[in-house]
């Protein structure tokens, strides 16, 4: 294998253990702001690190500059949506979840 295919396969591989353990958290947490939390933060770190991973596959071309554009994009509004679905819960009176209460 060269450098390249490694250094490739240890990113892509980070991003696929980032995004398992965000699903692992949706499982696991007690409410719904700490799930979303979770979520957004793993998806988000692990659809980066695979797209970058794969940007170091494919090596320069018109294909990176599409892979850092959707990059930027995800970068850009899965914090954004993460926040605006946070907010509409938290309006409409999703209670968070507090030390001793049942788990939702």
């Amino acid at each position: 294998m060269h450098s390249i295919d490694i250094i490739s396969t240890v990113l892509m591989a980070g991003g696929a253990f980032f995004m398992l353990t965000g699903a692992l958290g949706l499982l696991r947490l007690p409410d719904f702001y700490t799930r979303l939390h979770a979520t957004g933060k793993c998806d988000t770190l692990g659809e980066v690190l695979i797209i970058v991973g794969c940007m170091v596959y494919q090596g320069w071309s018109f294909i990176t500059i599409k892979l850092f554009f959707l990059m930027l994009f995800i970068f850009i509004a899965n914090p954004v949506a993460t926040h605006a679905i946070m907010k509409a819960a938290y309006v409409t009176g999703v209670k968070p979840w507090k030390k001793g209460d049942e788990r939702m």
